[in-house]
């Protein structure tokens, strides 16, 4: 078994029996906070084959872990920068992090002194922004939490009033982040599309109408035949977007919509158990929704597409 497959195993085992564990104690377990931390720095060393096998076990459970914003995204800006003396406490677990990427706030920063307000964040104890041209890090002087529809994702909103900021190296490398975060992301949706796949198999063997499983009749069949296609086209758009830009935009766009569409139509073969609060059919259909907009919607992601193919 390829390590991709272990640590999946893994973290699934893990996430079954201790499905309320804190983010520290799941660090501390499993070492997945470290896990694209190099080995000096107290990580394991581990690539995007790794991290897109833990990232879509966290998606197929909608797991609240700040996996994607602290191990993915923040360990990727401070490597890139050489900030190595934060990643130990990122590696152990000790500390959460998030990462403002251009474009996610209006900020200013001027002698050293940063203002203005990240209306959407992804809930974290270290901030990092990139603002012009430099990634740094500062002190919200208010936090104000969101109660969201997706729940399992917390956000926030950030608020700087002439805050102090320590500059960690210039912001070159910010693309390479939100492309990271991006092949993470779609790996959560690939793992959540696919858990939404095994329900609705699952819900068309066992339910019966007119003596037989609904899953024997032919419009059943066609569902679950085309959702198993959708399903697995975007495992292979995932498992190829930590490449470079290009493929995390095909990822961006397909895996988004896959997802939309497997939580939509596991509601639909589920029929009225499926729009039930008690089910958790409705909780896979927000988590996509609220997925297809945290990186930008698909057509964003198209336009980057359409604009490096068209030049």
């Amino acid at each position: 078994m390829a390590l991709p497959d272990e640590l999946a195993a893994v973290v699934r085992d893990y996430l079954a029996d201790r499905p309320d564990a804190p983010w520290r104690t799941f660090a501390r377990d499993v070492g997945i906070a470290g896990l694209l931390v190099p080995e000096e720095h107290g990580g394991a060393g581990c690539g995007p084959a790794e991290m897109a096998a833990v990232a879509e076990e966290l998606g197929r459970v909608l797991s609240p872990h700040p996996f994607l914003q602290t191990a993915v995204m923040a360990v990727e800006a401070l490597m890139s920068c050489e900030a190595f003396h934060l990643l130990p406490a990122l590696a152990d677990g000790s500390v959460t992090a998030t990462v403002v990427l251009p474009g996610d706030g209006a900020l200013r920063l001027e002698s050293g002194l940063l203002t203005g307000i990240v209306p959407y964040a992804m809930a974290g104890e270290l901030v990092l922004l990139y603002v012009d041209g430099l990634l740094v890090e500062a002190v919200p002087a208010r936090r104000r939490t969101y109660r969201t529809m997706d729940e399992s994702r917390p956000l926030q909103e950030l608020s700087f009033q002439g805050t102090p900021v320590r500059r960690l190296g210039d912001g070159a490398s910010w693309a390479r982040v939100r492309d990271l975060g991006i092949a993470a992301l779609a790996a959560e949706q690939v793992g959540g599309a696919r858990r939404c796949l095994e329900t609705a198999v699952e819900h068309a063997k066992g339910r019966r109408q007119f003596g037989r499983p609904i899953g024997s009749f032919q419009a059943i069949k066609h569902k679950l035949a085309d959702l198993l296609l959708l399903v697995e086209s975007a495992r292979s758009a995932a498992g190829a977007a930590a490449r470079d830009e290009v493929f995390a935009a095909i990822a961006g766009s397909y895996c988004t919509e896959a997802y939309l569409a497997a939580a939509g139509e596991n509601i639909q073969i589920h029929g009225g158990i499926g729009i039930t609060w008690e089910h958790p059919a409705h909780r896979y259909l927000k988590r996509a929704t609220s997925d297809a907009q945290l990186f930008g919607p698909p057509q964003s992601h198209r336009a980057r597409l359409a604009a490096h193919a068209l030049g």
